[in-house]
């Protein structure tokens, strides 16, 4: 990726994420386990949509926004290069456990001063991200090459944000079990309720992203039931 080092991206952030991005929680609470946060119809239409061509990305790291890049690749790869229409392809990124906090708004990253703690700067200014900073499209950020498009120029100049990713199609999952983990942990390091920091980051996913009960049970179902290929980022 262009605009950010890979190096200095993960010697900065390998160490913090750790503890704030566990997946694994208590059972203490049986108030932080509501099944109708689960977005199931709309999973459920996943697994039964007849695409020509379904790839799920598994995403357990928070990285450079290399992963998005990826999943640009096999878009213009599927159309260009197979000559298969954007309406026939489904792409699911499951973003689970530490990669959880990519499905987050701009909102939670500046309450929660994610860039801070996980050592992650933006590459706009230099200072730890108050944005995140891998949905940007136009404005700009990690996952921003501008809007050349891979059949008319470099691949590597593609816009492969967030933001325009799901504009082609391109589905996020979040993990409900790393999301009350990381609400435990926030709770605790802000000194509010765990309940409240729960409801708050369910509250403030990017928009389109479906909470599943776990990432790695989703990814189970949606090989087995809806004959996703599998890969593992």
């Amino acid at each position: 990726m262009k605009s950010m080092n890979r190096r200095g991206f993960f010697s900065g952030a390998a160490a913090s994420l750790a503890v704030l991005v566990s997946p694994t929680v208590s059972a203490q609470d049986a108030r932080l386990l509501d099944p109708s946060d689960w977005k199931m119809a709309a999973f459920d239409q996943l697994i039964k949509h007849h695409y020509e061509v379904k790839q799920l990305f598994d995403v357990t790291e928070v990285d450079d926004g290399s992963v998005f890049f990826h999943m640009l690749n096999c878009l213009e790869g599927l159309q260009v290069g197979f000559g298969i229409a954007n309406d026939k392809i489904k792409i699911v990124g499951a973003l689970r456990a530490k990669a959880t906090v990519m499905n987050f708004n701009d909102s939670l990253w500046e309450k929660y001063k994610l860039g801070e703690s996980l050592k992650i700067n933006d590459p706009q200014t230099g200072k730890p991200a108050t944005r995140n900073i891998f949905y940007a499209g136009s404005t700009g950020g990690a996952a921003n090459h501008g809007h050349k498009g891979a059949r008319h120029g470099d691949p590597a100049e593609e816009d492969s944000s967030i933001r325009t990713l799901q504009a082609r199609g391109v589905q996020l999952l979040a993990c409900h079990m790393a999301i009350r983990g990381q609400s435990g942990f926030l709770a605790k390091k802000f000194k509010l309720k765990q309940e409240d920091v729960l409801n708050d980051l369910q509250g403030n996913l990017l928009p389109g992203v479906l909470i599943v009960p776990s990432g790695v049970s989703a990814i189970a179902v949606l090989e087995s039931k809806g004959h996703f290929g599998y890969l593992r980022m």
